[in-house]
């Protein structure tokens, strides 16, 4: 039997407070030239990794995120969308004018589990983990949702993962190549709208 790694439950008025929080960052950035400050310390249970997505008409705009962070959960979210916007290198910046279009999906991951070659074929559920390949440097990482946004089984999964990296989509079966399962709790503003307010949780600027 196939294990799942179950996150921890994000509610949904929280869900939807990261949302503004991601909005609320990006808009501060473009309009005002404002970067998310560090904030406290984080919360027991609250390293984790996450990552932000921006859609524009339906195709992606900017996806950056950190598999793992010491930062608390706000910062990590603040600080990745604004990267997201502007950081992405297969994207221009996003501008001003995009903002009210953009739709902000968040990816919130759980810890990481390295899994042998000889097993991941057995372990990995497409559309519930998400993979990791590391092999001489290079690593490659993709979300839980792409396998089945493009109709990929386990394997063509793992082989993207690899090409993702830079490497050969066997690269995975390598005896000195890392791969990783994870989960994670997306969700977007397409089911929490109130993520386009503009309450930004507490989160300061500088």
């Amino acid at each position: 039997m196939k294990p799942e790694f179950a996150p921890g439950f994000i509610p949904p008025d929280e869900r939807a407070r990261l949302l503004a929080l991601a909005r609320s960052s990006i808009r501060d950035f473009l309009l005002h030239q404002r970067a998310p400050e560090a904030a406290a310390l984080p919360k027991p249970g609250e390293h984790r990794g996450a990552f932000v997505t921006l859609h524009l008409a339906g195709r992606l705009r900017g996806c950056i995120g950190r598999m793992d962070s010491p930062d608390p959960l706000d910062t990590l979210v603040a600080v990745l969308a604004v990267l997201a916007a502007s950081r992405d290198p297969r994207f221009p910046p996003l501008q001003p004018h995009e903002l009210d279009a953009v739709e902000i999906e968040l990816s919130i991951l759980t810890p990481p589990e390295t899994v042998p070659a000889a097993d991941v074929l057995d372990r990995l559920q497409t559309g519930v983990h998400g993979v990791a390949v590391s092999l001489g440097g290079a690593r490659g990482l993709l979300l839980p949702q792409v396998a089945p946004e493009q109709g990929w089984n386990a394997h063509r999964f793992l082989e993207e993962t690899c090409r993702k990296a830079g490497l050969p989509p066997h690269a995975w079966r390598d005896p000195d190549a890392r791969i990783e399962l994870f989960t994670a709790e997306v969700f977007s503003e397409a089911e929490y709208p109130a993520g386009n307010a503009n309450a930004a949780g507490g989160m300061t600027h500088k």
